[in-house]
């Protein structure tokens, strides 16, 4: 069985890749001499590793555009016309192994579903974790659904979240859904929302972070941000402070594009790395004394909640079928939770303390 592969990053922790999109996207300006010609059997012939299921399911799902308007497959390609195409991005020859693994489901219907993973989970198999991830999950899950044709898995991720990072995923379960949350991702028209726990307290309650991310120069597994855009992709964090306890505060991010690893890198970037993310320096004491109890309570802190403080905690979007928007929220997970009242208690101390 087979389900669409999004090309896991090389790094030592498989899935580590923070809502990093799963699409492709063509820009084609057709010859001069073309003689007129269907749109969908134009692009057959121009994208041949593309299906013929998938590109119809593109181009019903407005992922397909012409000169900037979505048209109809029938339409007839001109000299000069610009056609641009967003799709997800094409499986690889991989055999999935479908495991019976609990999958918490928020919300399922005929095209999507939505699905709350929890941190410790990769999202897709790849070196060192070929069993155990999401993935195989839902290939088990969806294997005696509709949607499994000849014993292919038609669905597929269109985002995805890191190993350590909990939170909400959209798997689409259809090619017109596939498509249609592609184009969405590509638009940047999806409402992501996650909170995190940071150290310090940002001088500004909100703000906007603008700066490319690529992989670093220096260390492969690390993404940098490259403020003048000379390296990487462009990325954009809006964050707000929700609480602060002046070591450390809890902040939302809503995200306008989705690159690897980009709130983490953006709040590095900033000078407040995420509470206890080994990757980018905050599982050590960056705020506060280096000894005596606040050190306990930072160890102790850490034991209670031992991977990066990142929650993906609400995704919104326009169904491909009902053309709704829809949204959806999810709890904190238990680890999150405790570190975070954990934080709350200590900072009410500090302002007891000071007189507050």
């Amino acid at each position: 069985m087979q389900l669409s592969d999004p090309r896991e990053d090389e790094f030592d922790d498989v899935a580590s890749a923070d809502s990093d999109e799963l699409y492709e996207h063509h820009r084609i300006q057709v010859d001069k001499g073309q003689a007129l010609l269907r749109l969908d059997k134009f692009l057959m012939d121009r994208l041949p590793n593309v299906t013929r299921n998938k590109l119809q399911g593109a181009i019903k799902a407005e992922s397909v555009r012409v000169n900037g308007s979505a048209t109809k497959a029938s339409y007839k390609v001109k000299p000069l016309d610009v056609i641009t195409v967003t799709l997800t991005t094409p499986p690889r020859d991989t055999d999935v192994v479908p495991e019976n693994i609990p999958l918490n489901i928020v919300y399922e219907d005929a095209e999507l579903m939505m699905i709350n993973k929890p941190a410790g989970m990769v999202v897709h198999p790849a070196y060192n974790n070929w069993s155990g991830t999401l993935v195989n999950g839902l290939v088990y899950y969806l294997q005696n659904l509709p949607t499994s044709r000849n014993g292919e898995i038609r669905p597929g991720l269109v985002h995805r979240i890191d190993k350590d990072t909990s939170g909400l995923l959209v798997i689409a379960k259809t090619e017109l859904a596939m498509a249609h949350l592609a184009r969405q991702f590509f638009d940047h028209s999806i409402e992501r929302t996650y909170y995190a726990i940071v150290w310090g307290v940002p001088e500004k309650p909100k703000g906007t972070i603008v700066g490319h991310i690529g992989r670093s120069l220096k260390d492969r597994k690390v993404m940098a941000v490259y403020p003048d855009g000379d390296f990487g992709k462009p990325a954009v964090t809006h964050y707000e402070v929700l609480e602060s306890f002046t070591y450390c505060s809890l902040i939302k991010c809503n995200l306008e594009t989705g690159r690897t690893h980009q709130i983490r890198a953006h709040m590095k970037y900033l000078g407040h790395p995420l509470f206890n993310d080994a990757t980018y320096g905050g599982d050590k004491i960056l705020k506060g004394q280096q000894t005596g109890s606040y050190k306990a309570f930072v160890q102790n802190t850490f034991d209670v909640l031992p991977r990066q403080a990142l929650h993906a905690k609400s995704l919104g979007f326009i169904h491909p079928t009902t053309q709704q928007f829809i949204q959806f929220e999810s709890e904190l997970p238990t680890d999150f939770a405790e570190g975070l009242e954990r934080w709350r208690q200590y900072g009410q101390v500090l302002q007891n303390r000071a007189g507050l």
